[in-house]
């Protein structure tokens, strides 16, 4: 029953996630080609297009790192997985997932600390408070988190996997 409502909950949170990082794609490559348009033809740029196309992919990178991570899309080697005897790849397993739980919380907790702290700034291009792109580090964090909690500590998928 709770391994079911897992899978479930993450067949629904890796679409979901890598929608809304697909649409914030959209929306960086729509800026970077107005800023494209408006410089080359006609004649000047805002400032803001720069500045929110690099607000864009971060947050488009950090959206996504938590389905692409269930999905075993990260660049990683299994070798050692498949080499070790089941009981010690079942422990490199756990060890593993603990330790990429343990870095995406931490992670989360240090960047909204960060984001938090430089409230008082604005962005030079949007004249925003720096806290609103920034805030986009640990939502990213902790939804990796979530898609590795929901994964639990089985083996990540390869390449050969998906063959």
């Amino acid at each position: 029953m709770l391994n079911t409502l897992r899978c479930r909950l993450l067949a629904i949170s890796r679409p979901v996630t890598l929608t809304v990082a697909g649409a914030l794609l959209f929306l960086n490559v729509s800026a970077i080609l107005f800023g494209v348009f408006a410089r080359y033809i006609a004649g000047g740029a805002p400032i803001w297009t720069d500045e929110l196309s690099r607000f864009l992919i971060i947050a488009t990178v950090m959206l996504a790192a938590g389905a692409v991570w269930s999905e075993g899309g990260h660049m990683r080697v299994g070798l050692l997985e498949k080499l070790l005897p089941v009981p010690f790849a079942r422990l490199l397993n756990m060890y593993q997932w603990l330790l990429t739980l343990l870095l995406a919380i931490g992670g989360a907790w240090i960047s909204y600390r960060y984001a938090l702290s430089v409230s008082m700034f604005t962005t030079s291009g949007l004249g925003i408070s720096r806290t609103v792109p920034l805030l986009s580090l640990p939502v990213g964090f902790m939804l990796l988190a979530w898609h590795v909690l929901l994964y639990g500590p089985a083996p990540l998928k390869t390449v050969e996997d998906n063959l």
